[in-house]
Order: structure tokens, then C-alpha cells, then sequence
């Protein structure tokens, strides 16, 4: 019951009220002053008010140290809280002298506070704090190879944000930064003066996908100092556009593959064109037709270890029910989302650009067989993506390419339908996930799912009570993801020049991910397949 309030407190209580309700409940709030009253003015307290008030104390204990173990990294985002949890710390260490019984959980609570940084408003941020890039925006290898840390909201990233004209300015910005936040940076790049912002040429930001056929090693985020290249097909891409509000927060985590910001003006917004091609890429060999299936499953699985291990548990609650924390605390799950999505194309990707049938059809049995490694790494969100991959309409419909299948493994293909097959709330799935044991990698959409249709199954509050059912089954799918993590991943990978390419290869996949464009190249490859 404490872990499932802990969770899902957020649903019906900010956090913040959380902890002041806490602090109310410890003898030495209003509660305390109260004995302490009594006290000076010569009487004597009850007896059993000493008793009640140990007990209230470990009580109080036992739910602060329980949320600190949840909550950890997500309190350095919360001031107000940090600030509550500070003020609630120093009092409780007040009483180390006096209760000998406390001294443990005292301990333990002394060595969690060391280790969250609490934020509090008043107290000045460290110096040079790092700037971390994202996973698909990376400028220099170094970088690709690195392993994967969480982010927060308010870490930094430089960004790079296009004019008109394709020239752009580099600013730096806070993740979770909103819209306004990033055309002020860029206005103080640009050196605009106040009267222009505020006439009727002021900036706007945009989102432009060059999703007619761009590639997915954008630059539009990552680290300075890096190159300045945009990996782009041939073919002539064709732009989709939106405007972002100035409210809107946490714009970088939800870019899409092929996205990249453009800062201009109302009167310049139709005349914007994507990037122009500054590499061409045609068609040909890449690293998935040299390097082994083993080495590209393993190298997958470790990967998205990575990004899922970088989720904090409570990301889903706060995805799913839009917490108070928001989109601000939910960019590592949003990045892993995009990864699963960028995987699915990236098949479709590789198997459209590979020209020869034969060459293609061993691409084909190479994939299936990478999807099997994934399931036997139990890394289900790559097996799922790359299955679903392998079902896109532009892949299926080549009939040649399928027919030069072995029948080894066009039975294999089939085994694998079946098992992401959604009938009866994907039951085959559920039962071989069931059967595996720590440390795994679920498919992760399909969790999100269900903490949806709890959500909207259920009303949080009944009669103005809460639904404490509710609230246990949405802690018990959360539970799930602690489960599947509670062991560590152990991949033997080697080090070696071979196996850094490929790995630098799996971080970086290339993608086209407009599917009109998939299904031309799939009838250039074969017009006459159904």
C-alpha cells in the first residue's frame, strides 16, 4: 500500500502537498509545539503520547525514506519539494539523541539526502554543468559510443535552429525548455531588438520534417564542435510544417526522426523549404550487410538496455496521466518511443535501398534472423520493432524477394506473427513474457497501453474518495518495469575496431520514415508484386 501511494500519489495529491501533509504528521511540526506548550507550562503530557509519538515518527520515516528511494533523480527537478524534504530532514535529525530506536532508519535517511541532490529555489545552481546529447543527434563518434546517462529537465543541449535562408544560429537550452524560451535565445543570437520582437515580425518556431526522404543522423541537436553534415537521399524530399505555441515545453525530446527547428517570420513561414542535400546517399552496401547477425542483435539489445535502464519508473505515470511534472519528466521514455519507431523504419529502410533480389533476399533472412537473437537476448522491444518492421505494407507486398525465402525461415517469420499477433489483448505475447525472467526488455508501448486503459477504465475519485484499486493495479504494471530491471544485462561484447563500427552503426541507424517514399522505392524494386 505505502509503494502503490508513492507511485500514484500524483493522480489526486501534488507532490508537493505530499510531503507538507508529511511533515505535518512528524511531533515537532504543529503537533509537537503543541506538547512542547504543555510542557513549559508545567504539565505533563499523557503517557500514551510518548508511545503514539515514536510510532508516528517511524511511520513518518518509513514513508519519507520509501520516497526518496522512488523518487531520487526526479527531486532535482522539484524545488518546492526539495525544499519541504530539506526542512522535514533537519528535523528529524534533531531527534537522533533522543530516540536510540530511530538511529537506523536515521541513517539510512542521512544517506539518502546525501545522495538526491535536492534543488531549492534559493541556492545557486553548480557551475559548467555538462551538456548531454541525444542519442539521435549526435556529431562526433565519441559521442555515439557513449553510454547512455537519463535526462532531466533541466539539463542542457545545444541546439541548432535554421532561418530562411539555411543558415542557422547554435544556442544552448535547457531540455525541458519551452517554445518562448528558445526564440528569446535565438532573438539575443540574431542581436533583434525589443520593438522589432514585439511587432508583427516577430519570430515564430517551426518544425519542418523533411519526411519526403530524409535521413536520420540529424544535427539539429548535439553536442558543439561537431560536423556540420545532413545525411539525405537522392530523391527530392517534400517538407511537412508546423508552428509550435510559445507554451509548448520539451520540444527536442518530441522532434521527429527526420525534424529540425526553423525560427521565422509569419510572412516567411510558406516560403520555408527543407535543407538542401548536403551529402548524398544513393543506394548501396551499408554496415548491416557486413557485420554478423550476433554482433548486430547484441549490440541492439545493449543499446535499448541502456535507454530503458535511463527511464525513471514513475515516466510512465506521468506519460500516461500527464502528471505534474508533465512532458518535462518524461523525455526518456518519449526517446525510447522514437527508437522503437526509428528501428521499424530502419528495416524497411535497409531492405528498400538493397537493389539486387538475391542481395535482398539475404538481407531478408539476415533481419529475421537478428529478430530471433533479440528474442533469445530477451529483448522484445527490438524483436517487436523489427517484426512490425518486416509487416510494413512496402516490405510485404515484395513477392520475389519473400519466395527467395528458405522455408526455415519463412516458418521462423510466421512463429514470430503469431507471438506479436494483438489478438485477445496480445495473449501469446503475454504468456512467453511471462515465462522469462530478469533481466529483459519489454515491448514498451504495449505497457503504456495498459496504464491507458486503466486510466480511462477508471475513475481516480469516487464520492470524493480515492480509488485505492485504482491506484494499486496502475502500481503493479509499474512494478512490472522494476521487475524486468531488478537484474543486471550481461553481453559479452568484444572491443575491437570491427565491433565499435558496428555499434557506432546501431546507434546511428538511417532511416526513411515517410511511407510514401518507402512505397516507391518498393515499386521501383519490384512493379509488378502484390
Amino acid at each position: 500500500l505505502l509503494d502503490d501511494i508513492v507511485l500514484t500519489h500524483s493522480l489526486f495529491l501534488p507532490t508537493e502537498r505530499f510531503l507538507q501533509q508529511l511533515h505535518q504528521q512528524y511531533p515537532g511540526g504543529q503537533w509537537g509545539r503543541h506538547w512542547e506548550g504543555t510542557r513549559r507550562a508545567g504539565g505533563s503530557p499523557p503517557r500514551w503520547e510518548e508511545g503514539a509519538g515514536l510510532q508516528r515518527k517511524r511511520a513518518v520515516l518509513a514513508v519519507l525514506l520509501h520516497f526518496l528511494e522512488t523518487y531520487k533523480g526526479l527531486l532535482q527537478e522539484e524545488e518546492s519539494a526539495g525544499k519541504v524534504i530539506k526542512e522535514l530532514y533537519l528535523l528529524i535529525m534533531k531527534d537522533t539523541s533522543l530516540y536510540h530506536d530511530l538511529e537506523d532508519e536515521i541513517l539510512k535517511l542521512h544517506q539518502l539526502v546525501e545522495t538526491v541532490e535536492l534543488k531549492v529555489a534559493d541556492e545557486t545552481p553548480p557551475p559548467n554543468k555538462q551538456v548531454k546529447p541525444l542519442f539521435r543527434h549526435f556529431r562526433r563518434i565519441d559521442s555515439c559510443l557513449q553510454t547512455r546517462v537519463a535526462f532531466r529537465g533541466s539539463d542542457e543541449i545545444f541546439c541548432r535552429v535554421y532561418l530562411p535562408d539555411h543558415s542557422y544560429v547554435t544556442i544552448r537550452s535547457r531540455l525541458s525548455a519551452s517554445v518562448q524560451d528558445i526564440l528569446a535565445s535565438v532573438t539575443e543570437k540574431l542581436q533583434y531588438s525589443e520593438e522589432q520582437s514585439a511587432r508583427e515580425d516577430a519570430l515564430i518556431l517551426v518544425t519542418m520534417a523533411s519526411s519526403g526522404g530524409a535521413w536520420g543522423v540529424g544535427v539539429s541537436v548535439g553536442r558543439a564542435g561537431g560536423s556540420s553534415g545532413v545525411l539525405t537521399p537522392v530523391l527530392c524530399p517534400v517538407a511537412e510544417k508546423a508552428v509550435l505555441q510559445p507554451s509548448e515545453e520539451c520540444v527536442f525530446t518530441t522532434l521527429g526522426i527526420n525534424s529540425h527547428l526553423f525560427a521565422c517570420t509569419r510572412d516567411t513561414f510558406d516560403s520555408l523549404v527543407p535543407l538542401p542535400e548536403e551529402i548524398q546517399v544513393v543506394p548501396g552496401d551499408t554496415e548491416i550487410h557486413r557485420a554478423e547477425p550476433e554482433d548486430v542483435a547484441n549490440h541492439l539489445t545493449a543499446f535499448h538496455w541502456e535507454l530503458f535502464r535511463c527511464i525513471h519508473e514513475l515516466e510512465f505515470v506521468d506519460y500516461v496521466f500527464h502528471g505534474e511534472r508533465g512532458r518535462r519528466e518524461t523525455a526518456n521514455l518519449e526517446l525510447l518511443l522514437q527508437r522503437c519507431s526509428e528501428v521499424q523504419h530502419w528495416v524497411g529502410t535497409e531492405l528498400l535501398l538493397c537493389e539486387g533480389l538475391g542481395k535482398r533476399a539475404h538481407l531478408l533472412k539476415k533481419l529475421i534472423k537478428i529478430a530471433a537473437i533479440c528474442k533469445q537476448n530477451q529483448d522484445m522491444l527490438s524483436f517487436y520493432a523489427i517484426i512490425i518492421g518486416l509487416n510494413n505494407a512496402a516490405v510485404s507486398r515484395l513477392r520475389l524477394t519473400w519466395e527467395k525465402l528458405p522455408g526455415k525461415f519463412k516458418n521462423l517469420f510466421r512463429k514470430f506473427e503469431n507471438l506479436t499477433d494483438p489478438c485477445r489483448n496480445h495473449k501469446t505475447y503475454r504468456e512467453v513474457l511471462a515465462k522469462m525472467k530478469p533481466p529483459l526488455i519489454p515491448f514498451v508501448p504495449l505497457i503504456l497501453k495498459d496504464l491507458t486503459f486503466l486510466h480511462e477504465g477508471s475513475k481516480t475519485l469516487l464520492d470524493g474518495l480515492v480509488n485505492v484499486e485504482k491506484l494499486h493495479c496502475i502500481a503493479e504494471k509499474v512494478r512490472t518495469v522494476r521487475k524486468y530491471r531488478s537484474r543486471p544485462l550481461c553481453l559479452e561484447l568484444e572491443v575491437s575496431p570491427a565491433q565499435l563500427q558496428t555499434k557506432a552503426y546501431v546507434r546511428q541507424l538511417r532511416v526513411i520514415d515517410n511511407q510514401n517514399l518507402l512505397f516507391e522505392l518498393s515499386y521501383k524494386l519490384e512493379p509488378g508484386s502484390q
